[in-house]
């Protein structure tokens, strides 16, 4: 298992669209990534779930992820969230 914190810049946060985006990039992988805020976690497969977890500009998140292909997984994520969030 792999994770890695990221601090939201974007100024809404984690909202309908990036989220569907991240939903997608997500599924490319075979390993589970897991979005966790506090006491709050959702996978990051799961649209509704990441959005209710209520996620705004300056909170910082923990990914997790574990399979087979973790390392190309964390690459993928890390730079789809700095690109997006």
């Amino acid at each position: 298992m792999k994770n890695f914190d990221y601090t939201i810049t974007d100024e809404v946060g984690i909202h309908a669209r990036p989220a569907g985006l991240l939903v997608k990039e997500a599924k490319k992988y075979e390993s589970k990534i897991v979005v966790k805020m506090g006491e709050k976690a959702a996978e990051a497969t799961k649209l509704m779930a990441l959005m209710g977890m209520g996620v705004k500009k300056g909170d910082t998140v923990t990914v997790e992820v574990d399979g087979a292909d973790e390392d190309a997984a964390v690459d993928g994520i890390k730079a789809f969230l700095e690109s997006n969030f």
